[in-house]
């Protein structure tokens, strides 16, 4: 069966949820071969051995923490030349993506990027897209060399397939461009104690309707009870109400969580384009004809600051 090579996204050793969801669609396609950068590389293999990793090749070196993104590019490039795949799989994250895209120029390849679901084709991977903020479905494969492919984090379900996850070392030649652009300094994130907004299953999120920033207390209590992240439409973090990191849409993040709470958001596309592809959507809106409710599974026309805490409460109560 052919090798299929996984982008390891991992935190001192800690492998993140998309990676194993790689895993699990790469084992569709083939027999997985991880590719772990950086400080605690090693560190990842049990865990990458548990999802299906027949094989983990590790690298360290300073130019991985030292210089942006060039220097991964040349460790996944020199991963590809030593496995010859079928295919390249990599986290949609913003630096998955440039990785992706300056490793598919390298190799004379296609790229698709967000792809959604992943299945095995007599040509090739094909891989499903959400295109035209998920008004239409794309089936697609790439047609020039060893397609590489950005998956959105929560495309697939976590699967455990133990294999040998063997360790080996990679061997990295640098090119001149990889130290073109230094990182001088890291300030690391405040931790909210909340999943990370990409990555969560839940994600509740407030917008214009919430009407301040002191307000949104009550979109965070049920985003608490469920163990959810926050999120926020354009409208509240224009108006200051809330973080630019936590906003989703078209300006701001692309998320794909098993359940999608939208409060006070009335669902204009460009919101629309970045959470369109929700597994399960909820809308609380006091107008019934806001947009929000043409894409819904379940609709809620009323007033957000009596439904949501009757809801955060029937939680608490159901939790015990």
């Amino acid at each position: 069966m052919a090798e299929v090579l996984v982008y390891v996204d991992h935190v001192d050793g800690a492998v993140r949820k998309p990676t194993l969801e790689l895993l699990t669609l790469a084992r569709r396609i083939g027999e997985p071969v991880a590719v772990a950068l950086g400080t605690g590389a090693e560190a990842t293999a049990p865990a990458l051995a548990e999802h299906g990793a027949v094989k983990v090749l590790t690298a360290d070196a300073a130019e991985f923490a030292d210089y942006l993104v060039v220097p991964k590019v040349d460790a996944l490039q020199a991963a590809y030349d030593a496995v010859s795949p079928a295919a390249v799989l990599v986290p949609s994250s913003a630096e998955g993506k440039e990785i992706a895209a300056r490793l598919a120029v390298r190799i004379g390849a296609g790229l698709i990027t967000d792809a959604i679901d992943l299945e095995a084709g007599e040509q090739g991977p094909v891989a499903t897209q959400s295109a035209f903020a998920a008004a239409f479905t794309t089936r697609s494969r790439v047609s020039r060399g060893t397609p590489v492919i950005t998956v959105k984090p929560n495309s697939a379900a976590v699967e455990a397939a133990p294999a040998a996850g063997a360790v080996e070392a990679l061997s990295v030649s640098f090119s001149k461009s990889a130290t073109g652009t230094k990182v001088v300094s890291r300030t690391p994130r405040e931790s909210t104690g909340r999943p990370e907004l990409t990555e969560a299953a839940i994600v509740v999120s407030g917008g214009r309707g919430v009407n301040g920033a002191e307000n949104f207390q009550v979109i965070e209590a049920l985003a608490d009870s469920l163990g959810a992240a926050v999120g926020a439409s354009r409208a509240a973090v224009d108006a200051g109400w809330y973080p630019h990191s936590s906003q989703v849409g078209q300006t701001g993040k692309s998320i794909s969580p098993q359940l999608y709470i939208a409060s006070g958001i009335s669902g204009a596309i460009q919101h629309r384009a970045g959470m369109q592809t929700s597994k399960t959507i909820v809308a609380v809106n006091k107008d019934a004809e806001a947009p929000i409710f043409d894409l819904v599974d379940y609709g809620v026309v009323g007033d957000l600051f009596a439904v949501v805490p009757q809801l955060t409460d029937e939680i608490k109560t159901r939790k015990g």
